[in-house]
């Protein structure tokens, strides 16, 4: 029994590497987020498997159900909605419960929205902290306060809903911290703005911005 974590594409769908494409052919079956999402991705590969969902949302009601059909089969693939499965998704629950079970657990690896915002951002890269999303209201004061006194680069998660939000509070509680903020890596629109914070709200001011985002702060201390 193997479950291999497949990396997929987090925009452009060329940069699926071969060995996920010849895995996602060979397994049994594909654990999923989203089955639309996947879906997509495997008829743009004229790939078709049997795929079943697993996301925040069930992850405890058929974490075991999915275990048990995993013993049935000769190998099987788990796939996120974009990027490197478990890293800021589900999986890892899944993952510790099959390891309980002697499945083997095999990396495809590829893409991964942290490592590629990293790569261009020009700040430190041989040590960083990865924060995924802050928490949305209990305790996220806290956390940026911690963070203000990181002494390594900062990598967050944010959506278009609160990357207003959050830039208004690194101009609170890290002013002077260099940030780069990255929007769409890899797709059609992608952009980076560099700056510290009032700078990049500033130039985010009145202009329509969509998708996801990933933030790079530059290590306490560090200068331009």
């Amino acid at each position: 029994m193997k479950l291999f974590i497949v990396s997929t594409p987090i925009g452009n769908l060329k940069d699926i590497t071969l060995r996920a494409i010849e895995t996602l052919k060979d397994v049994d079956f594909i654990i999923c987020e989203d089955t639309r999402v996947t879906g997509n991705l495997l008829k743009h590969f004229e790939i078709s498997k049997e795929f079943v969902s697993l996301n925040a949302f069930n992850e405890s009601q058929k974490l075991f159900q999915i275990i048990e059909k995993i013993k049935t089969a000769e190998s099987v693939a788990l796939v996120s909605d974009s990027g490197t499965p478990t890293i800021s998704d589900p999986g890892i629950r899944l993952i510790s419960e099959a390891l309980k079970h002697n499945i083997e657990i095999i990396p495809v690896p590829g893409p991964s929205a942290v490592i590629a915002a990293l790569s261009v951002s020009g700040l430190p890269t041989e040590s960083f902290v990865f924060e995924g999303f802050l928490p949305q209201k209990k305790g996220r004061q806290k956390k940026l306060k911690q963070l203000s006194e990181e002494e390594r680069t900062i990598v967050l998660y944010e959506s278009v809903y609160r990357i207003e939000k959050l830039l208004d509070e690194l101009v609170e509680f890290m002013p002077e911290r260099f940030v780069v903020v990255c929007r769409e890596l890899t797709k059609k629109f992608e952009e980076c703005w560099r700056g510290f914070p009032a700078e990049i709200k500033a130039s985010l001011t009145n202009k329509t911005v969509k998708g996801e985002f990933v933030i790079v702060i530059a290590p306490k201390n560090w200068r331009v």
